[in-house]
């Protein structure tokens, strides 16, 4: 009998998107705890209308205060959790979660923005076409983690409206 191989699973689609500044208001000195979290305006249309493109979402988001002691692991997955059940409620749940708490202060780390490695993971453990995905963020760095992976990516201001940048996000 002939070896056949097994069929790859089909490659989906992903929007990347940073948390502070594009998910979630950013105050522009750390989103310390759930207090502070006040999701912005538009996400979770925009993200209705993402899904229905066939997009899946997943968060890559620098918590470089966990390196400074501003707060800790625990605030922010408490953030986090809280995020998932508020997307959930909306039918655009995060496939996964990434968050880097180096800080270049401490020391230089692969996994913080603008280095690679949360979406390094990312496409590899979801099977995530590149070519076909998008990052989005409000700085420089947030698009530069996923270029040279072939993510491109949409840079938008600080606690913009998500929905003006839908047009770009095919």
């Amino acid at each position: 009998m002939p070896f056949t191989p097994p069929l790859m699973p089909k490659r989906c689609k992903a929007i990347f998107l940073d948390r502070d500044g594009v998910i979630n208001h950013d105050p522009g000195d750390y989103t310390r705890n759930i207090d502070e979290f006040t999701l912005l305006p538009t996400v979770l249309k925009s993200l209705s209308i993402l899904k229905e493109r066939g997009f899946v979402f997943i968060l890559i988001t620098n918590q470089g205060g966990i390196a400074k002691g501003i707060y800790g692991h625990k605030e922010v997955e408490e953030i986090h959790k809280y995020l998932q059940s508020i997307l959930e409620k909306n039918g655009t749940p995060l496939l996964d979660i990434y968050y880097s708490p180096h800080h270049e202060i401490t020391g230089k780390s692969l996994s913080r923005k603008p280095g690679s490695m949360m979406i390094e993971r990312a496409l590899a453990k979801h099977n995530i076409d590149p070519s076909s995905s998008w990052m989005v963020g409000d700085k420089q760095r947030d698009l530069d983690c996923a270029s040279p992976l072939g993510v491109p990516g949409v840079l938008i201001p600080t606690n913009a409206d998500l929905e003006g940048y839908l047009p770009e996000l095919q």
